[in-house]
């Protein structure tokens, strides 16, 4: 019997919102421990320096790291993001951001974008 291949879910968040992803994470250290998980280059230091998780980065936000990981979602490689967003402070990659989460809706891939959401996606088996 083959072995089910795990799953894939990335984990981004605005400058402003890192300390809470940070507290999210540890909180969900184990449930995250059952997926592969990607990040922007910062997140992903943080969450690595941190926790240990094996975040794997796939670049700065800004520089285009939103359009990556919208990238990896149409070739099939992202099953879930958590995306904890700044909505009060603008952002120079605003068009960035909203093709990101517009590739997600359209390719059908759970995007949470607070915590009580991601706290769903991740207890969800059949994400």
């Amino acid at each position: 019997m083959a072995k089910e291949k795990k799953k894939s879910i990335a984990l981004v968040a605005h400058n402003a919102k890192k300390h809470k992803l940070l507290e999210w994470a540890k909180e969900n250290k184990t449930s995250l421990a059952d997926y592969h998980i990607i990040g922007t280059s910062n997140t992903s230091a943080l969450l690595n320096n941190v926790l240990d998780l094996g975040v794997r980065s796939f670049g700065h936000g800004p520089n285009g790291g939103d359009i990556k990981l919208a990238a990896k979602i149409l070739e099939g490689e992202v099953d879930g993001i958590v995306f904890f967003i700044d909505v009060e402070n603008p952002h120079g990659h605003e068009h960035d951001i909203q093709t990101l989460i517009r590739t997600a809706v359209l390719n059908n891939v759970p995007i949470a974008l607070n915590q009580k959401t991601a706290d769903y996606l991740v207890s969800e088996a059949e994400m």
